[in-house]
């Protein structure tokens, strides 16, 4: 940055929980289209949304095809303290990774937006797992964020809301909702 530059807001990528629950300061909230990456059910969850012992299961980005979420423009006097926010929130084990990506908003602006990628070499990469076994990881974890059905139903109604169509985590949602007596 010269001389007289004047710093620059912050977007941020948001594919799972941050789109319903950013828990930082927003000054834009737009639709979003992050391209080469897609939102899979591909991370199990030792902290948030269950323990080591009992793993839960979560969204990573993760590599091919394109996802739609939701993009956070961040005033850039809160863009340090953010970052440091997302860092403990997002990276607690290390099993994503920080990049600097291009999204294309839905108003068909480019800009550049953090966003954390699943890292597949971590052991809680979970990959591409059989359907009854997704829903066994999600039915069972519960962590310091709460219950993973409920972060799974969450995430399903807010894709819905966007008119995102997620077959998969359609199924999942239903087959955790619990039956009323």
């Amino acid at each position: 940055m010269g001389d007289g530059d004047a710093p620059a807001d912050l977007w941020v990528f948001g594919y799972g929980s941050l789109m319903w629950n950013p828990g930082f300061p927003v000054v834009e909230r737009r639709n979003a289209r992050l391209r080469g990456y897609h939102r899979a059910l591909c991370v199990l969850s030792h902290v948030h949304r269950g323990t080591p012992e009992r793993p839960g299961l979560v969204l990573g980005l993760d590599r091919g095809g394109s996802c739609r979420g939701v993009a956070f423009r961040v005033a850039a006097e809160e863009a340090g303290a953010t970052l440091a926010y997302l860092r403990a929130r997002e990276q607690v084990t290390a099993v994503y990774v920080e990049r600097r990506l291009g999204i294309t908003l839905e108003d068909a602006r480019r800009v550049t937006a953090v966003t954390y990628l699943v890292d597949r070499t971590h052991p809680q990469y979970a990959g591409r797992l059989p359907e009854p076994e997704l829903l066994r990881l999600v039915r069972q974890g519960l962590g310091r964020s709460g219950a993973n059905p409920d972060y799974v139903r969450n995430t399903y109604q807010h894709l819905l809301a966007m008119g995102v169509a997620d077959p998969l985590l359609a199924r999942i949602a239903a087959a955790c909702v619990i039956p009323s007596p």
